[in-house]
């Protein structure tokens, strides 16, 4: 063994070192090692040391203090924190701006202030012409009567979509029992197939600007399951608004049923509630609309609001910012109108009973060039 160490050791020249040249070497190298093991001893002893006089002289609590704190009696402080107005999370609930000016509340009198639309141009049965900035019947004809409010009543329906729906991109697909309800009634229709898959936006125009049953019926099941469960939403909302002990609806597209029915004046407010709704006052606004591709229509189905592009060439004192018609054997032709007047006065329009879609848009016409500057 000693040989073969012996032999690993050379000089720097490279020779192989003498007896008496390794001796020495192992000698220097046995003194660094113990030289190192007495330094890593002398600094462990130091670190104990120093640990051993932290403890020794830690400070002592003053128990005393203590005591008198644990002792001391509590100070209770009431905080009184303030309301805080919550933002809506539904973005659909936004209000319009020309809510800004509408007066507060949905009840409309008719009084010995309002005239009497007693024109003969005006050859609809019930009419009705509210002040939306004074909460006045300016001029009515019967507008207190009950009537059966035939497709005017989608207005309800989209208010009532708008208030539960989350996202104008949800979907929903027409159904054959969809198909078979509207086609048993002879309902107005955007022409949906069995399969055609329609977002909310869709279902929202589509039930305003053709008045279409497939798609009110469609809003009304994506929003609550069924129409039964959604006519009650809309009846809840006739509450809220103070119109149930006038007003009262059984379907959610307009078809005549003996317990479906509202004023004039209650269709007057359930558009003023509408058209203080950001998204409903968009809607019930537009001229044209191109639904989403269907089966027969692959580039969408291209659908009109023909009250409004019928009626915008006329002269009314204003322009016409909102409007739905309607039609049911017992009530004739309808229609309900909302109106900013050159002066900027916000007006809303209704009549029923009228002979023809055109007579319904030229007796409102008449209406508004009476009663409006």
């Amino acid at each position: 063994m000693g040989n073969y160490r012996k032999a690993h050791y050379r000089t720097r020249d490279g020779q192989r070192m003498s007896a008496s040249q390794y001796k020495k070497r192992r000698k220097l190298e046995i003194y660094f090692h113990i030289a190192s093991l007495v330094l890593i001893l002398g600094l462990v002893t130091s670190g104990i040391c120093f640990l051993v006089y932290k403890l020794k002289h830690k400070p002592v609590e003053n128990t005393e203090v203590a005591q008198d704190a644990a002792t001391t009696e509590l100070t209770i402080v009431d905080t009184v924190v303030e309301d805080v107005e919550i933002e809506e999370e539904n973005p659909y609930l936004k209000v319009s701006e020309d809510a800004d000016s509408f007066f507060d509340g949905y009840n409309v009198d008719i009084d010995s202030d309002t005239a009497y639309i007693s024109s003969e141009e005006v050859q609809s049965s019930y009419g009705v012409l509210v002040n939306l900035d004074t909460g006045k019947a300016v001029a009515s004809k019967d507008g207190n009567v009950r009537i059966n409010p035939a497709s005017m009543t989608k207005i309800l329906t989209i208010l009532v979509a708008a208030e539960h729906i989350d996202s104008l991109d949800g979907t929903y697909t027409m159904t054959q029992e969809i198909g078979n309800y509207v086609f048993s009634k002879d309902c107005s229709a955007v022409g949906l197939k069995v399969g055609d898959v329609q977002t909310v936006k869709d279902m929202m125009y589509g039930t305003i600007l053709p008045s279409g049953a497939d798609a009110a019926m469609m809003l009304a099941e994506y929003v609550a399951g069924s129409q039964e469960a959604f006519v009650e939403l809309m009846n809840e909302k006739l509450e809220e608004l103070g119109l149930s002990d006038t007003a009262h609806f059984t379907n959610c597209i307009g078809i005549y049923d003996e317990n479906h029915y509202c004023t004039l004046t209650d269709m007057a407010m359930i558009l003023k509630a509408a058209e203080e709704n950001d998204l409903c006052h968009e809607v019930l606004n537009a001229r044209t609309y191109t639904t989403s591709p269907t089966s027969e229509h692959p580039e969408g189905i291209t659908i009109s609001n023909w009250f409004m592009r019928r009626i915008e060439d006329k002269d009314i004192h204003g322009e016409i910012m909102g409007a739905k018609t309607g039609f049911v054997n017992q009530s004739g032709c309808c229609g309900a109108s909302y109106m900013i007047s050159n002066d900027g006065t916000h007006y809303i329009c209704v009549t029923a009973d009228a002979w023809s879609s055109w007579r319904c848009i030229y007796d409102q016409v008449d209406i508004y060039q009476t009663y409006t500057s």
